[in-house]
């Protein structure tokens, strides 16, 4: 029965292919302009075009390689519109050898299944899983839907910690503002300015298919209100300088770990202030360096910052608080805390496969 099944489904497959190379798929309209604001909060509300969207992985075959190790990245853009991103080895920082990885892009069609494709490959994407077709109409490989979820996910503050938001307003936030369901929302200032630190936050961005560039799910991580490490929903892009680990306009991040839209993410921070010299205030001795993990991975590693990032503050000794920016869009927060004077420097002595579920890093 299970074979026979499964038969079937190929069989399905296949016949939509064939209509797809008929010209028949559904062509989608382009949104009216109102749409390039909507956003969703809940993915149970999202509809279609959230549960196709997401990441996959299995095996697929590659030319000269055989059957090897596959992820797949599928970016919403509303209306039944998608591009992807298909990665030799399987997902960023999950397997992916750094170099290749092949583009597509498609729609959906009547039967809601997803068909992106490019010169060289098909792949028909459900909710639960996809098929990958060579050119011929062969059947390639399957992937099947997963969804990664940080090793630091729920970090508890270790010792000397001082916990910025844990759900409950604090005394450590100016203009915190919270949702219905206790979580914190961008637009708030630390109180205490900021030396060496390090800095655990957990993030969530909204989920907004229309949307292009800065205007989709942004926010940052404002040290000093000088280096902003950016927030943004950059699933499936390239990774560059103002897109979601960067810092900003100034350096990309060494892989891009940004997860789908409304999956919670996490940064770890380290960072060491720049200084300056003792006879003369305005003469820097040494650059601010930072270490970045987000979702585990290392994105900047003992990296300098040779000066302020965008529109940050002028670099200079005096300190100042983290801003969590409000750039319009509701990116909310939660797990804050921070260790004052634990710079850079400590960042190699972190053993984070210690640190999953709710325990302390060891």
């Amino acid at each position: 029965m299970r074979r026979m099944a499964a038969e079937r489904i190929v069989a399905a497959l296949v016949l939509a292919w064939m209509l797809v190379l008929a010209g028949t798929a559904v062509q989608a309209a382009d949104p009216p302009k109102d749409k390039n604001k909507k956003t969703f909060l809940d993915a149970t509300e999202a509809g279609l075009d959230y549960a196709l969207q997401g990441e996959l992985v299995g095996a697929a075959r590659a030319p000269g390689w055989g059957y090897v190790n596959t992820g797949l990245q599928v970016i919403a853009n509303g209306d039944g519109k998608f591009d992807a991103v298909l990665y030799r080895g399987g997902l960023p920082g999950a397997g992916w050898d750094r170099t290749n990885k092949l583009k597509l892009s498609g729609q959906t069609n009547e039967q809601n299944i997803l068909w992106v494709e490019n010169e060289n490959l098909k792949i028909a994407v459900t909710a639960a899983d996809a098929t990958v077709f060579d050119i011929y109409g062969n059947i390639a490989g399957n992937l099947q839907k997963t969804r990664r979820i940080s090793p630091t996910m729920g970090l508890l503050p270790p010792a000397g910690a001082v916990v910025l938001f844990n759900g409950q307003p604090t005394e450590e936030l100016k203009g915190a503002k919270l949702t219905k369901d206790n979580l914190l929302l961008a637009g708030t200032l630390t109180k205490m300015p900021v030396g060496d630190f390090r800095l655990h936050l957990e993030f969530r961005s909204p989920f907004m298919p229309y949307a292009k560039g800065q205007a989709r799910g942004n926010s940052g991580v404002y040290i000093q209100q000088r280096y902003e490490v950016q927030i943004l929903d950059s699933f499936g892009l390239e990774g560059v300088e103002n897109e979601c680990g960067g810092l900003y306009k100034q350096k990309r991040p060494d892989i891009n770990m940004c997860l789908p839209p409304l999956t919670w993410q996490t940064y770890d921070i380290y960072f060491s202030q720049a200084r300056w010299s003792s006879e003369d205030s305005k003469k820097k001795t040494q650059n601010a360096r930072i270490t970045v993990l987000q979702n585990g991975v290392p994105i900047h590693w003992h990296r300098e910052i040779p000066a302020k990032t965008g529109g940050g503050k002028a670099e200079a000794p005096e300190i100042f608080p983290i801003n969590l920016q409000d750039h319009g869009n509701p990116v909310t927060f939660r797990n804050i805390w921070i260790v004052p004077d634990q710079g850079d420097v400590i960042a190699p002595a972190v053993n984070y496969q210690s640190c999953c579920g709710r325990r302390r890093c060891r």
